[in-house]
C-alpha cells in the first residue's frame, strides 16, 4: 500500500552530522500526494490548459524540427548563464575559431549542454528517465571543460556544498555521497511510479526539488536538474516536441529561485515552490506560443518579400531562408554550397538580405565573414 503524504503537512528531512559540519537528508518522494489548497489545483490546470496549446501550436507550425533547434540553443546559453557561464546566443551559433580564447571554455559549455539534452531527448525512445539517462548528459555536459575533472557521467564519492568557499560556510550542504544510491532510486521510482495517481506538473515540479536537494554530481546539478523537467515531460507525451524550458523563467529572478527551495529545506514549504513552479510553466508555454506565433509571421513575411524583391534569385533566396532557419549563422562560403552559387553569386545574394536587414555581419575578419540572420534570433532574446 502507498504512503500518502499532505502536500501542506510535508517534511522535508532531517540533519545529520559530518566532520564539522552538518548536511541534510532529504525526506523520500515516491508517495501517493495530497493537498487541499485550492489555488494549487487552479495553477494546475492553467499550466495544463497552456502546455495543450502548445503541443496544438506546434503541430500548426511547418517543418517545427527547424525551429526546435533554437529553443534548445537558448536553454543552453540561458541554463549555462545561471551558473555563471557567460555567452550570448549569437556566440552560441559561431564556429570554436570565431570565439575569442578567453570566452572558449564558456561556449563549449554552452555546446556541450546543447549536444547532452538532444542526445538525452533522442534516446528516449530506448532509455527511460532515469539515472542511467542523466548520467549519460553530465558526461557529455562536464567533457572538455572546467568541470571535466570532476566525475563526468557518475555520481559524486564525496561531500559537496552549495554557496561558500568549503563546508565551514556553506550555504547548503546535500546528503553525504553514501544515501545517493538509496535517494536516487526513490526520486527515479516516483516518476514512473503508476500506482499513484499524482499529475505530471506535480510530480516534475516535486522531482526537480529533489534532485537539487540531493546535488548528486560534484559539478552540474543545476543544468542536468533544469534538463530533467523538460525531458520528463517528453517521455510522458505532456510535450510533443521539446519546446518549454523554464531556466528563464528561473533565471530572472535567481534569488527567488534559489530561496523557494530554501524554503522546502529549511520550512518544509513545498506548497510554496509548487506554487511558484507552476506559475512558471504557465509563464513559460504562453512565450513559447507567442515565440512560435512570431517564426510563423515572420516566415511568412520573409517568403513574400523575398519573392517581391529578389526576382530570378528568389529560389536561391528561399533556399538560404530555409537554411537560416536551421542554423541562423551562416558565412559566404555557407551560401555557396547551401544554393550552388557561384562565389560572386553568394556574396550578390548575401549583400542583397543585408541590404534588407535579414543579415547582419558580426566579426571583422574580412576573409571569413560571418552573417547572423538578426530577425529570427531577435524572437528568442
Amino acid at each position: 500500500m502507498q504512503k500518502i503524504q499532505s502536500v501542506e503537512e510535508f517534511k522535508s528531512g532531517h540533519f545529520e552530522k559530518g566532520n564539522n559540519y552538518r548536511y541534510f537528508v532529504p525526506a523520500e518522494v515516491n508517495r501517493q500526494w495530497i493537498w487541499s489548497d485550492a489555488l494549487l489545483n487552479t495553477l494546475l490546470e492553467k499550466a495544463s490548459v497552456k502546455l495543450g496549446e502548445l503541443n496544438s501550436f506546434a503541430r500548426l507550425v511547418p517543418n517545427i524540427d527547424l525551429f526546435i533547434q533554437l529553443h534548445v540553443t537558448k536553454e543552453a546559453v540561458v541554463s549555462s548563464r545561471i551558473e555563471g557561464t557567460q555567452t550570448s546566443m549569437n556566440e552560441a551559433w559561431l564556429s570554436r575559431e570565431e570565439i575569442t580564447p578567453e570566452r572558449r571554455n564558456d561556449w563549449q559549455e554552452v555546446k556541450n549542454y546543447t549536444a547532452a539534452l538532444n542526445e538525452a531527448i533522442g534516446q528516449l525512445n530506448k532509455i527511460p528517465v532515469s539515472s542511467r539517462l542523466l548520467k549519460k548528459a553530465h558526461k557529455t555536459l562536464l567533457t572538455d571543460v572546467r568541470g571535466e575533472h570532476k566525475l563526468p557521467g557518475e555520481f559524486r564519492t564525496s561531500q559537496n556544498w552549495i554557496g561558500g568557499a568549503s563546508l565551514m560556510d556553506a550555504a547548503f550542504i546535500p546528503p553525504a555521497h553514501h544515501y545517493l544510491g538509496q535517494l536516487m532510486s526513490d526520486l527515479e521510482n516516483f516518476l514512473h511510479n503508476e500506482e499513484i495517481q499524482v499529475p505530471s506538473l506535480i510530480r516534475i515540479g516535486i522531482a526537480h526539488y529533489q534532485f537539487e536537494t540531493i546535488h548528486p554530481f560534484l559539478d552540474g546539478n543545476g543544468r542536468i536538474g533544469r534538463m530533467l523537467i523538460t525531458l520528463y515531460l517528453v517521455s510522458q507525451h505532456i510535450l510533443e516536441k521539446p519546446l518549454l524550458y523554464l531556466s528563464m523563467f528561473f533565471e530572472k529572478n535567481k534569488t527567488l529561485y534559489y530561496d523557494n527551495l530554501t524554503g522546502v529545506r529549511e520550512k518544509n514549504d513545498l506548497r510554496h515552490w509548487l506554487v511558484y513552479f507552476l506559475l512558471g510553466v504557465e509563464e513559460t508555454a504562453t512565450k513559447a506560443v507567442d515565440t512560435l506565433s512570431a517564426i510563423m509571421k515572420l516566415k511568412a513575411q520573409m517568403e513574400n518579400d523575398i519573392h517581391t524583391t529578389l526576382g530570378r534569385r528568389s529560389p536561391s533566396g528561399l533556399r538560404l531562408l530555409t537554411r537560416l532557419f536551421e542554423n541562423p549563422v551562416i558565412t559566404v562560403k555557407g551560401v555557396e554550397e547551401v544554393c550552388g552559387l557561384s562565389t560572386k553569386a553568394a556574396n550578390d545574394l548575401v549583400a542583397a538580405f543585408e541590404a534588407n536587414e535579414w543579415l547582419r555581419k558580426t566579426g571583422e575578419a574580412p576573409r571569413y565573414r560571418t552573417f547572423v540572420f538578426e530577425p529570427y534570433i531577435s524572437l528568442f532574446n
